[in-house]
């Protein structure tokens, strides 16, 4: 979404916290794409409606492969909006701007395949796109089809120009049935023969975090991100509460990076990139990368912090507080940890200026007293204790992977050590676009899950297994 009203967002919109209770049960969305978060690159940051034609796309597919950003998984070439022409063709097709797009699309996508990379488009579940664009409204299955036709792979759906107290404006920020929309055109989507990625554009409305995962394979919980720390900080602090609903095949998307784009310091690019990561988020660079700095390149590049974000396991992670500190507050707090499938990822910011850490092993979920091995992902600095310290300058961050030294011998904060030794049924084999099943019942088990319809809060329907539950 393109809107000045983004502008006036407030830190209490974007620090919504997920309210407690009972949460429904959705079968995952089962098609096969997914299981680890996309990384890419999009056009909108950088170009605006200018990035929406063949030449910014196959310029970035260079990009990506000349710069070495497609081995490390940057795939997804994704162009935003304006890339059609302003009216339907009398068939009520969307038409690529033959001025943007001289050879037409599909001649673009093909090349794109060629070059071993995934070609993404944008569209709006309204009556026009954020910038003034033909909408997908009532020609959802035309749409879905045109694409699967072209060989689109990626394809994020906004939400402006919708429904809203009988009003259809560009932004609209009280509670409606996003869902219903949203729902419309993944149907459309699952009847094509293409796979094609759906990257929900809902802005964190309607609590989409909590049935986002029954609909596409990401979900953005938050306004657009703007060009500086306290946007980075605000969406992070957010992300931290609701970790529990990224897991394979469906993720919590922070929105796209800033980095290269001048409005951060090389620490604070350090931060948006290992929160976005040990957060699970979709990964997709936001930037000129023809002008990136090679202080930012090397930030992207980091093979090691790629891991953390495509790390099999798909578990975010969230806060925890270390012996001795005062928990979160209203505000990003500096402690995060989470799940990886051969260890556990610790990540420490310095949200609100220079910080000396000390941080206890035996504090941190999933791992508890003990020896273990630990790597600082950034500095490459690596060694083996109960305990990690350091220092780090205003909005800095430290990113660790600890893995095991000797046996977990009690739990971190009082929470029983995580261990995922259920292997949920699973459904689908369908291994188009990325491979893979799904667990159909992914909140609480796999698809084999013969309990009730209801997650309640707490460790109800775990099995103390955090890998595949939403009820941690």
């Amino acid at each position: 979404m393109h809107s000045q009203l983004l502008l006036t967002l407030t830190v209490s919109f974007l620090s919504t916290t997920v309210k407690s209770g009972a949460v429904d049960l959705q079968p995952r969305l089962d098609n096969g794409l997914g299981r680890t978060p996309a990384l890419g690159w999009n056009s909108w940051n950088a170009f605006q409606c200018n990035g929406g034609s063949a030449s910014a796309a196959m310029t970035a597919a260079n990009q990506l492969v000349n710069l070495g950003l497609k081995p490390l998984g940057y795939v997804y070439v994704n162009i935003d909006d304006c890339w059609s022409s302003k009216q339907r063709n009398s068939a009520g097709q969307l038409v690529p701007d033959p001025s943007k797009w001289p050879s037409g699309i599909q001649a673009t996508i093909n090349q794109i395949h060629g070059m071993g990379l995934k070609f993404g488009l944008y569209g709006d579940a309204g009556t026009m796109t954020c910038a003034g664009w033909p909408g997908s409204k009532g020609h959802e299955t035309q749409d879905a089809a045109l694409l699967s036709s072209w060989g689109v792979d990626y394809w994020k759906y906004d939400n402006c120009y919708t429904q809203c107290n009988g009003q259809v404006p560009q932004t609209c920020w009280i509670a409606r049935d996003t869902k219903s929309w949203y729902t419309t055109f993944s149907n459309a989507l699952k009847a094509q023969s293409h796979p094609i990625l759906y990257s929900m554009c809902s802005w964190g409305l309607d609590s989409v975090w909590t049935w986002g995962n029954a609909v596409g394979n990401s979900w953005r919980m938050s306004g657009d991100i703007q060009n500086n720390w306290g946007s980075v900080s605000s969406i992070a602090h957010t992300a931290a509460g609701i970790s529990q609903y990224s897991q394979p095949g469906g993720f919590n998307d922070l929105d796209m990076l800033q980095i290269g784009n001048g409005g951060l310091s090389e620490a604070e690019e350090r931060a948006h990139f290992g929160l976005w990561a040990i957060a699970k988020s979709p990964i997709i660079i936001g930037t000129n990368l023809a002008n990136i700095k090679t202080s930012s390149l090397n930030i992207l590049k980091n093979s090691a912090i790629i891991a953390i974000n495509q790390d099999s396991l798909g578990k975010a992670a969230k806060y925890f507080t270390p012996s001795g500190q005062s928990g979160p507050g209203n505000s990003l707090y500096p402690y995060w940890a989470g799940p990886l499938s051969d260890g556990v990822v610790v990540g420490i910011v310095a949200s609100n200026g220079a910080l000396n850490y000390n941080v206890n092993f035996a504090s941190v979920p999933g791992l508890g007293s003990g020896t273990y091995n630990w790597k600082e992902l950034y500095s490459g600095k690596t060694g083996s204790g109960t305990s990690i310290s350091g220092s780090l300058s205003t909005h800095d961050m430290a990113v660790y992977k600890i893995t095991t030294g000797t046996a977990v011998t009690t739990g971190g904060s009082g929470e029983t050590p995580t261990v995922s030794t259920i292997v949920p049924t699973t459904t689908s084999g369908n291994t188009g676009g990325g491979g893979g099943t799904v667990a159909q019942w992914g909140q609480c088990g796999g698809s084999g899950w013969t309990g009730g319809t209801k997650c309640v809060s707490g460790f109800t329907c775990t099995y103390n297994n955090a890998y595949y539950s939403q009820c941690v």
